[in-house]
């Protein structure tokens, strides 16, 4: 698709939070909370003219590697939240970008997000095939207080649950969602840290890619004001996240 006249560097949109995305408390999920984010960068890419649909003439698709996000506050049933995004680094085959969340002008949630561009036949990372220099890229413009850390994934850790992988667990692109990992992890969270607002950030970090059928195990660690879990697929880590709590 051509570029957008509506196209900017800076993109904004609105949302309105229905009661499919909420908790019991009426608060946004998690889960549905990092689906707005990546539908908001979508809604960028398609606009820049480098949406999925475009990247698939050259067999490309986006895949996200990395996802940090800070929680101020949860938006609740029927909130209008708008969602603002821009790119900090893009360059050949990764890009990095922000997000930000607000309702009534106030900002509750910020995102740093790192991208590949994925070769959905090959099944590997590769150059980005179609033009972006029309994005203005704002390496100084943080969203987060704190940028990506790395996951120690190496300490003792439990056994948790395992799993085998659903079709539905799969997206467009053939491999499991990854809003998928958070949702599998976060059912095995103490109800009440999640339902009282107590995460205050998280952090993932996606490894390799899972498919129809995979067998996996899900871990878990915890320490005094952090859950760490990471999934596995015949030994070898598939995804890590770090839950950090108030």
């Amino acid at each position: 698709m051509p570029i957008s006249p509506n196209f900017n560097s800076i993109h904004s949109k609105d949302w309105e939070i229905n009661f499919t995305q909420c908790l019991p408390n009426g608060y946004l999920k998690y889960t549905d909370l990092c689906n707005i984010l990546q539908l908001t960068a979508a809604s960028h890419s398609e606009l820049g003219g480098i949406s999925f649909t475009d990247m698939q003439e050259f067999n490309q698709a986006w895949v996200l590697s990395r996802m940090r996000v800070e929680v101020t506050a949860l938006p609740k049933w029927r909130d209008v939240v708008t969602v603002k995004t821009w790119i900090n680094t893009l360059e050949n085959s990764r890009s990095v970008r922000a997000l930000e969340m607000y309702v009534n002008g106030k900002k509750i949630i910020g995102s740093e997000t790192f991208w590949a561009v994925f070769n959905t036949e090959k099944r590997r990372p590769e150059a980005l095939a179609l033009p972006y220099e029309h994005f203005e890229l704002f390496p100084d413009k943080r969203a987060t207080q704190e940028g990506f850390s790395k996951i120690n994934i190496e300490s003792e850790k439990e056994d948790l649950f395992e799993k085998v992988v659903n079709l539905s667990d799969l997206d467009i692109v053939n491999h499991v969602n990854n809003v998928r990992y958070l949702e599998w992890c976060l059912d095995h969270v103490e109800v009440d840290l999640i339902l009282n607002q107590k995460i205050k950030s998280f952090e993932m970090n996606f490894m390799k890619e899972l498919s129809l059928n995979d067998k996996v195990i899900i871990h878990e660690n915890f320490s005094e004001d952090s859950i760490l879990f990471s999934i596995t697929k015949d030994d070898k880590n598939c995804y890590a996240l770090q839950l950090n709590f108030e």
